[in-house]
Order: structure tokens, then C-alpha cells, then sequence
């Protein structure tokens, strides 16, 4: 389908309203010779007055029927209308310019209702529901001469693949009256500047030479599960792109994708395939993944049929190649080389475009400061600020001050680092995204592992890794849900509640219970799903026993393969509990004098032997008691006795030895 905008000045003596007749009754003239004119193509174009004064005459156009010659017809309808105009000038235009030409033309009562017109032309539904689940975006292509659209694949790093195609495209052979594409297109490369010059090598080529009715190209984007949109949404755009061209873009962010992942997009790739096939003659497709996308390529081909793809893969460029391609930069920048630059090249290791423009850049950028503008020679770059900036926010420095928790503090580190590294080696090749950071904490009750979670999550957000930074605590009661239908809604709200922090999962593995079938795998099946749609600004972390937790991610493989870290957290020793136990007490203004210090010793010994031991809780415990009992010691005391640091020293004598609780005794003979 084609649109065009027709434009003309009235010639001298023709104001287009008729000197005999009122303006009402020239629009009324207009719009009835213009259905007249439209009855006569039977449907194979339409033409529409959008309007006709102040000394321009404009309308628009829609070509349904890709083998109908329009040149004839635009001066065709002038004349049918009785117009006499001067410079009449046609341009293809994109269908959003379109509509906005059938809204004027409707608003100027050159036609009762747009929403009709398009309901004729069968896009009433494309363009009113607005496709509220799915997005596109629109252009039209540059045309270009043969000899500019060769010198532009010259430089690609698709050359070896591109330009035999180009000389099939100009090797011609059809017929004007056949309509159809031979192949369609695969692009493959994470580079979307490569991406974007090879479509707009390939595009006018096909135009220039027949195979592309018209000029407008529509894209479509998705990543990971996410292809949104109906069947019926799927179909429209296609019939509306009729004689043009799709580009459907998979993001590089997904790279090749893992089994579970794959299994999960199986669905959406074989509706839009279905829609490839089905418009294959009507609508040129160029699928656009990344440079290394093996199973999704599968996918995509499994899929697809009898349709023929001409495969576009981004090359290396090795030794001399290499070298050359950093000299065409320097020329396009109007600077000669040095050894400094080719002496950044490894030997024979390959390079794709990217890779190179960032080493030409990192020597540009010097060249300039050192050579062209030598007095900013000494002036230090952002990067050499960002590389030695420490952790932002008053997070990271109470985790790091906690005593402990070795495993948790490196991969918060981890994560902070590479993010950093990000930041420093964007212009190096690094590709800069957030990976998934879903975590998982083992550990026994009291090992701090909802303090570290809450610390994570205002860690992430002062260091710009994740937005809000708050922490949702849930257990099984929180996520399942009371009635058939209910627990995946519950699941959504959940993650919905904590998008920009952490959720927080404690004892997740209660939410199976060995109940197979339960609602409690709906949770699960629902939280994996979740997980994959917010893992760009959102946490999750499940926490519980050590040997629950594994024997729980053992049973759920899709939830196993997406948590990237498995933080333990260990029991405390004896001395980590004294040290805990002094900080708590300086953190409530209080001491513990020598004599006190010794006996926690003995007290944490014996308390490590429970079975039921608390760790960090345990420390809170026993100084809570010991306050206690510091207050009645007191009390007994003269007051006016009594100094400040009488008040603030916890003695030995307020602490209370645990007791071991005896074994229980085997029983000997029978009972009843």
C-alpha cells in the first residue's frame, strides 16, 4: 500500500471555489467529482481532496493495487475535477502523514468521516486501536544511484556478502506486471549503525529496480518474550506495508539465548513467521539479529518454511583490511596516522567495525590533545575520575563495617565493578546492559541475610543500578493465592509493588511444599515469568536453609538457570560473635568491660553446640538480657555512687551462660 500527497497552485484565473457558485458548494462539487473518480479505479486507488483554497490545491492518494501505474492518474484526477493547475508536484508520504491529510481533508468537508475512509481502505483498524500492545516505527527511504549505493557497501564489513547480492538485485529480469520477492533478507550484526547502512543499501537498490513498489519501511522491535500484539495486529501490519518493507529487530541484549529462554519466545516467533509466510510476495522482510544468535536463527528458520533468506553477516577484518579501514577514518577526519595508531592492532586477531572505530577514537581523542591542541596535553580524562571513584552512599559503607559476610561483600563488589567497567570500557567494545542480578541466600536463621537484602537494594540505587532501591519482604502467604486463578495476579502485584528494588522471598521453598500441581507452582511458574520481563530494574533474592534452598532450585530449572548469584552465609564464629556483640553494645552506648569480653567467649562456645542457635540474633539476645541485668545490679547500688561509666559497662555478672540442653536418653525395653 501507497500513499502520496499531491500538491498544486491554481492556475491564473482559477481559485478552485468557482466565481459563480459559494465555497459550500465547491467543496460538495469536489468531493462528489472525486468519488466518481475513485469508482472508476474499482478500487484499485483512491484519491481524496484535502484542500482547495488560498491559491493551493492539495490532495492525497492511496495505491492499493501495487501493479497500477500512478503517473497517469495524478493529472488524471485534476482533470477529472475540472481544476486547472500549475507545478502539481506528487511525493510519496508514510501513512501517519496520511491520516493526517484524511483528518483535514474530513476537518475542510471534503469527506464526511475519516474513520470511514479508512475502514474502505481496511486500516480502520491499525490506526484506531493504536495498537495498544504494539509498536512499530515508520520511514521512507532515501533513494540513491547505483554508483552511491556500491561505494557505501564498499566500506561495510558485509562487503563479501553484500555485493554479490547487489549484483543480482541490478542483474534485473522480471517483468513490471510480476509481483513477488525471491528472498528476503537476514542481517546479522550487534552494531546498529552497520545495520542501519546495510538496509539502506539494500532498500533502494530494490526499489530502483522494481522489486519494492514503494518507499515506506516500517521496524518493529522486541527483546527476550516480549513481542507484543495480537494476531489481528500482526496481520494489519502487514496488509498495510503491502509493497514495502518490514524490519523486524531481535536485540542484541539477547544474544544466543539459552534453551529455556528459547523455549519461552517459541510461541511468539512462530506467530510472526506465520505472518512472513504469509505475506512473502506482498512484503519484503529483513530479520535483524545479533551477529551470534545460532538458536534463535534456528527458530526463526525452522519456522519459516519454504521462505528464502540471503544471509548479511557481519565480517572481521584482519591484518592489512584492518589497517585500511583505520585509514579511511583518519581521511574522513582529515588527520594522517601514526605508529601509534596501527601499533593498537593485535597481530592477526580479527576485528568487526566497532571494535576498530573505538581504537581509532581513543587515538583521535588523543591526537587532539597532544598534537592538534598540544596545551591540553596534561588535563586528565573522565575516565581516569570514574576508574578511581569508590562506591557512592552510606550502604556500602555499613555493609562493608558489618562483620562477616565475606561472599556477600564480594558480590555486591562485583556488581558495582562491573558496572563501573562499563562505564570505562563503553568506548572500548564493551557492551554496556545490567545483567540479570537475581540472587539467591542460604544460610541459618540470624546470618543477616534480610539486612545485607535491604542493604543490597539502597546499595544499587546509590550506585545507579537499579531505580527505587526499597526492599518487599514476602513469604508463601503473600504470593499464593486462596482460589483457583488468584496467585499469578497475587505473583504480578508483587513484582509490580517492588519494579526499582529487590523482592525479597524468604523460605521460598514453602511455596511447593512437594505439592506437585499445587497453587503453590503456580507461584513458581508465575515468578519465573516475572522475572525475565523485569530483570532490567529489579531484584529478586530467595532466601532459606542451605539444604532446602538447593533441594527447592533443584526441582525448578527454569528458576535455577536465571539466579546469578548463590551467596552463603556461614555461621559465625566465636570471635565474629564477640566482635558483633562489641559493636552492638558501642552502637547502644554501651561497653563490655574485660571480664565480659571473656565470658562471651565461653557463652558463644557453648550456644554454637544448640541446635536451635540464633547467630546475630542470639548477640542481640543475650546483650538485651544483659542490660537487663545491668539495670537491677544497679539498682542495688548507691546512687550517689554510681559514675557514667558505671552506667555504660556491661559486666561479667550480667551476662547469663546458656544452658546445653541434655541429649535425649535412650529408652531401653518395651512399652505399651
Amino acid at each position: 500500500m501507497q500513499f502520496f500527497k499531491l500538491v498544486g497552485a491554481f492556475a491564473a484565473g482559477s481559485d478552485g471555489q468557482g466565481r459563480k457558485r459559494t465555497a459550500d458548494e465547491n467543496v460538495d462539487l469536489l468531493a462528489a467529482k472525486s468519488e466518481a473518480f475513485n469508482k472508476g479505479l474499482r478500487g484499485r486507488a483512491f484519491f481524496y481532496v484535502v484542500n482547495a483554497s488560498g491559491g493551493t490545491f492539495t490532495a492525497m492518494a492511496v495505491q492499493k493495487d501495487p501493479r497500477m501505474n500512478m503517473d497517469p492518474q495524478f493529472p488524471a484526477y485534476t482533470e477529472a475535477l475540472g481544476v486547472k493547475l500549475t507545478d502539481i508536484h506528487a511525493e510519496e508520504v508514510s501513512l501517519h502523514t496520511a491520516c493526517n491529510l484524511l483528518h483535514r481533508a474530513s476537518r475542510n468537508d471534503y469527506i464526511e468521516d475519516d474513520n470511514d475512509v479508512l475502514k474502505t481502505l481496511d486500516l480502520d483498524y491499525m490506526v484506531n486501536q493504536r495498537f495498544s500492545n504494539f509498536r512499530f516505527w515508520e520511514d521512507l527511504m532515501d533513494e540513491a544511484c547505483k554508483d552511491e549505493i556500491y561505494a557505501k557497501a564498499e566500506r561495510l564489513f558485509t562487503k563479501d556478502c553484500l555485493l554479490p547480492e547487489l549484483d543480482r538485485i541490478y542483474a534485473g529480469g522480471a517483468s513490471a506486471k510480476i509481483v513477488g520477492h525471491p528472498v528476503h533478507y537476514l542481517i546479522q550484526t550487534d552494531d546498529a549503525g552497520i545495520r542501519r547502512e546495510m538496509t539502506q543499501s539494500l532498500l533502494p537498490s530494490l526499489y530502483a529496480n522494481g522489486r519494492l513498489q514503494n518507499r515506506r519501511y516500517s521496524s518493529v522491535y522486541f527483546r527476550g518474550e516480549a513481542l507484543y500484539g495480537k494476531s489481528s495486529d500482526y496481520d494489519q501490519f502487514y496488509k498495510s506495508n503491502a509493497g514495502g518493507t518490514v524490519i523486524v529487530q531481535y536485540s542484541a541484549d539477547y544474544g544466543d539465548t539459552d534453551e529455556d529462554t528459547a523455549d519461552g519466545i517459541r510461541d511468539t516467533i512462530e506467530k510472526l513467521c506465520s505472518y512472513i509466510k504469509k505475506y512473502r510476495h506482498q512484503v519484503l522482510t529483513i530479520l535483524c539479529l545479533p551477529r551470534e544468535c545460532t538458536k534463535l536463527k534456528e527458530l526463526f528458520y525452522e519456522n519459516l518454511g519454504t521462505v528464502s533468506f540471503v544471509e548479511l553477516k557481519e565480517e572481521f577484518a584482519v591484518g592489512e583490511r584492518a589497517g585500511d579501514y583505520l585509514k579511511l577514518l583518519a581521511r574522513e577526519n582529515h588527520v594522517r596516522t601514526d605508529k601509534k595508531l596501527f601499533a593498537k592492532l593485535e597481530g592477526n586477531r580479527g576485528y568487526l567495525a566497532p571494535e576498530l572505530r573505538t581504537i581509532f577514537d581513543g587515538w583521535y581523542n588523543n591526537k587532539l590533545k597532544t598534537t592538534v591542541y598540544p596545551q591540553y596535553k596534561e588535563i586528565t580524562t573522565v575516565k581516569t575520575e570514574v576508574e578511581k571513584a569508590k562506591p557512592k552512599g552510606d550502604a556500602y559503607k555499613e555493609l562493608m563495617e558489618m562483620i562477616g559476610l565475606t561472599e556477600a561483600k564480594n558480590v555486591i563488589l562485583q556488581a558495582l565493578n562491573y558496572h563501573k567497567a562499563q562505564k570505562l570500557f563503553a568506548d572500548k567494545g564493551m557492551k554496556v546492559d545490567r545483567p540479570a542480578m537475581h540472587m539467591v541466600f542460604t544460610g541459618n536463621p540470624g546470618t543477616a541475610k534480610t539486612t545485607v537484602a535491604r542493604l543490597f537494594a539502597r546499595i544499587m540505587r546509590e550506585n545507579g543500578l537499579l531505580s527505587r532501591g526499597h526492599l518487599v519482604e514476602v513469604g508463601r502467604s503473600d504470593l499464593v493465592g486462596k482460589y483457583v486463578g488468584w496467585t499469578a495476579q497475587t505473583v504480578q502485584k508483587k513484582f509490580e509493588q517492588a519494579e526499582g528494588g529487590v523482592l525479597f522471598i524468604d523460605e521460598a521453598y514453602a511455596l511447593v511444599d512437594d505439592r506437585s500441581g499445587s497453587y503453590g507452582d503456580e507461584a513458581i511458574n508465575t515468578i519465573v515469568q516475572e522475572m525475565e520481563n523485569h530483570r532490567d530494574d529489579m531484584v529478586v533474592i530467595f532466601a532459606g536453609y542451605p539444604d532446602r534452598m538447593e533441594e527447592f532450585l533443584q526441582k525448578n530449572p527454569g528458576l535455577h538457570s536465571r539466579i546469578a548469584y548463590h551467596v552463603p552465609f556461614a555461621d559465625y564464629s566465636v570471635e565474629e560473635l564477640c566482635s558483633i556483640a562489641a559493636l552492638t553494645a558501642q552502637k547502644k552506648g554501651l561497653h563490655l568491660d574485660d571480664q565480659a569480653q571473656e565470658k562471651l567467649v565461653s557463652v558463644f562456645e557453648t550456644a554454637r553446640r544448640q541446635a536451635d542457635f540464633g547467630n546475630g540474633r542470639y548477640v542481640r539476645n543475650i546483650l538485651e538480657k544483659a542490660k537487663m541485668a545491668q539495670a537491677t545490679r544497679l539498682l542495688t547500688k548507691d546512687y550517689e555512687s554510681l559514675t557514667q561509666e558505671d552506667i555504660t559497662t556491661l559486666c561479667a555478672e550480667d551476662i547469663e551462660m546458656p544452658e546445653i540442653a541434655a541429649p535425649a536418653r535412650p529408652r531401653i525395653g518395651f512399652s505399651a
